[in-house]
């Protein structure tokens, strides 16, 4: 019987060159891997043996499931070295390559997910997949090995059928990447997709009905906006009870803040207790802009927790923020999480323990796998005393498990998924009022200007001094949008610039010429078999969808319309797609609501009180305003309908501007909500 080779610790392969944690994970598997690039193709056209694809991520639960039963075999091992040129990538550093061979596996009916596995011809074209394949067959899944063979005879010995997958697979990639024009979407349309999506809604427990829960920002913004609109309530409410249950949940990590990536029950009480910078990124602004309105103290507090486990667990020596914390420790998932009964009493104390278990749902039979994960989904009164004292036990017990052994933490900077961690930080600092938040989110912004980037071009991924570049399409949109979360802040013209020069760089690279939309990879990057194009959201907005949002606030803070033109080109390109399938495209929904209803807050003059003005514009929700700092009527461009306004102006004053219609001046900051309630509904 074959094992995990003995000679692993002293065998390396190509992997070994790499800086992607992900990838250095497997640099002693017996696997002869390559990472993805022309040598790797090169040597499947030499030795004519199709490619074995392999995608995963360091934080991914089953990819280290598959690692440790095959890839770490050496007689599985053997077989795959035979058989096929073995290629091993980073989902998260080549996201462009997951896209492609993600919707190849979708084509082919399947549900997809990580790890991926799909087989190629020598030119990278795909023929069949899968994700995760046990070492031995059960439950309905073929066995690892068997596969591999059966692929291998099939490629030797039929060359017809893998010619048939190929070419219908191909063929539905490139239908996807087409244009379908037609279709509007109008306030209308916003409605009826709040309405349509809002019946989705779990009434008990928020978020999407059933299990796994996912903490979807995109719909809970979309919902948000829907309220903001409509002026329904329950729009709000469903919001609120989804952060409620996420914020007391288990996926929630009541000692060291921070969310996990999902909740694989309907009570969000278990976590896969990956934490992801993107997801605590969208969260962290969701529940600032949820404060806004509710008031919770709930939202504040698990807001500025988030923030404190960012600074002290996921923010580099630089000041850029890493990928993710791992699910596994010592080979088991949650591990470092969870706790038992006794384990709280030792730590706390029988009488401290036991009023810490009360509230945090410990029993000696536990509510996991005999384990009991933290969580205060049951309803008990506390009171403020009862929660200082609270708070001082979790520090304890924060500490005790500072020393156990700690799951993995990817450490690598993505530049897109620092983006949306930099605005979150930015507008939630203006929200919130925390200045601190702000200089984080501008000493991340600093270490990417600096470090990842060429000229005017972007990189994707930085780790041990390496640049993965060139960049993509998302890590554009997403630091544009950083750029002008940060200007809007703080007023800084370098931070326009910035923004400005990143994005002339995406039309010029990455704009698909025909439609206005932008392909995710750029002109001159490394050939693929097809240049990925999807519109559709993930677990983070589609790229379109963030850089419709930048174009439009762009076309105000920079005063050129042909920002806004653009913006509504892109929409309209994306619209029949939107319309297909509204639940792949929200944030393309947000960008609407956006365009149609951003008011535009214009604030003159310099001193105290043009100050006074600005800070209440900034704390107002990111989600419909765009606030731009004009001391003079030079600084606006000549079309604006503010312009002759502030040009009479003899004190500093806003206005507040929703399309072409703009309100009276306004002197007092506490009059500022009523005048934009005005104009929306003049």
């Amino acid at each position: 019987m074959s094992t995990p080779s003995a000679a692993s610790a002293s065998h390396q392969n190509r992997l070994a060159h790499e800086t992607s944690p992900y990838l250095l994970q497997h640099q002693n598997n017996p696997v002869d891997w390559w990472a993805w690039g022309p040598d790797a193709l090169a040597e499947a056209k030499r030795s004519k043996r199709p490619i074995l694809l392999s995608v995963g991520y360091a934080a991914c639960h089953w990819c280290h499931v598959m690692a440790h039963e095959s890839f770490e075999d050496d007689a599985t091992a053997r077989v795959m070295n035979e058989l096929f040129v073995n290629i091993k990538v980073d989902r998260e550093e080549r996201p462009d390559i997951d896209q492609i061979y993600m919707a190849a596996l979708h084509h082919l009916g399947e549900h997809g997910g990580w790890p991926l596995t799909m087989f190629l011809t020598p030119d990278g074209e795909p023929i069949w997949g899968g994700t995760y394949f046990p070492k031995t067959s059960r439950y309905g899944k073929p066995a690892f090995v068997d596969v591999l063979r059966e692929i291998s005879r099939l490629f030797r010995d039929e060359p017809g059928k893998i010619e048939q997958n190929r070419a219908a697979l191909m063929e539905q990639l490139a239908a996807t990447t087409s244009a379908n024009l037609g279709t509007t979407i109008g306030l209308a349309a916003l409605d009826s997709a709040a309405r349509q999506l809002g019946g989705i809604i779990d009434p008990v427990s928020g978020g999407t009905r059933g299990a796994p829960k996912f903490p979807q920002a995109a719909l809970f913004e979309l919902l948000w906006r829907g309220g903001l609109r409509t002026g329904e309530a329950r729009y709000f409410a469903a919001v609120e009870l989804t952060l409620d249950h996420i914020c007391e949940g288990g996926i929630y990590d009541h000692l060291g803040g921070g969310f996990s990536r999902y909740s694989v029950d309907e009570r969000w009480l278990v976590p896969h207790f990956e934490k992801m910078l993107y997801d605590n990124a969208q969260l962290l602004e969701l529940l600032a802009v949820a404060h806004q309105r509710s008031r919770k103290p709930l939202y504040r507090v698990r807001a500025a927790e988030t923030v404190g486990w960012i600074k002290r667990e996921m923010t580099t020596p630089d000041g850029a923020f890493a990928a993710s914390l791992d699910a596994d420790s010592e080979g088991e998932e949650g591990k470092f999480y969870v706790w038992s009964y006794d384990e709280v009493i030792a730590t706390l104390g029988i009488e401290d323990g036991g009023f810490f278990s009360r509230h945090y749902d410990v029993t000696p039979a536990g509510n996991f796998e005999g384990h009991n994960i933290l969580n205060r989904l049951k309803p008990q009164p506390r009171t403020e005393p009862d929660e200082t004292r609270l708070a001082a036990l979790r520090a304890k017990l924060l500490a005790t498990r500072g020393t156990r052994v700690r799951p993995g933490l990817d450490d690598k900077v993505l530049a897109d998924w620092n983006g949306l961690m930099i605005a979150a930080l930015a507008n939630a600092a203006l929200m919130f009022e925390q200045p601190p938040w702000l200089a984080m989110a501008a000493r991340a912004f600093d270490f990417i200007v600096h470090a990842m980037t060429r000229a005017d071009r972007l990189g994707h991924s930085w780790r041990d001094g390496k640049l993965k570049f060139p960049g993509l399409a998302s890590d554009f949109a997403a630091m544009i949008r950083a750029a002008l979360a940060l200007y809007e802040a703080t007023g800084r013209q370098d931070y326009l610039d910035q923004a400005l020069a990143w994005q002339h760089a995406l039309d010029r690279d990455y704009a698909n010429a025909a439609t206005g939309t932008y392909y995710l990879t750029a002109a001159d990057a490394e050939g693929l078999v097809i240049r990925p194009a999807s519109t559709a959201d993930e677990a983070t907005p589609n790229h379109n969808a963030v850089e419709a949002q930048n174009l439009i606030r762009l076309a105000v803070l920079a005063g050129d319309d042909k920002w806004r033109e653009m913006a509504d080109r892109l929409i309209a390109a994306i619209s029949p797609a939107a319309a297909e399938n509204l639940y792949m495209h929200m944030a393309l929904l947000n960008a609407v609501d956006l365009r149609l209803r951003a008011a535009e807050i214009v604030v003159t003059g310099e001193g105290e009180r043009a100050q006074a003005l600005l800070d209440a514009a900034r704390r107002r929700s990111p989600l419909d305003r765009i606030v731009l700092h004009a001391p003079a009527a030079e600084h606006l461009p000549t079309a604006h309908p503010a312009r002759d306004k502030i040009a009479a102006a003899r004190e500093p004053q806003a206005f507040v501007c929703v399309g072409e219609t703009c309100s009276l001046a306004v002197t007092d900051p506490s009059q500022l909500a009523a005048a934009i309630d005005a104009v929306r509904h003049s």
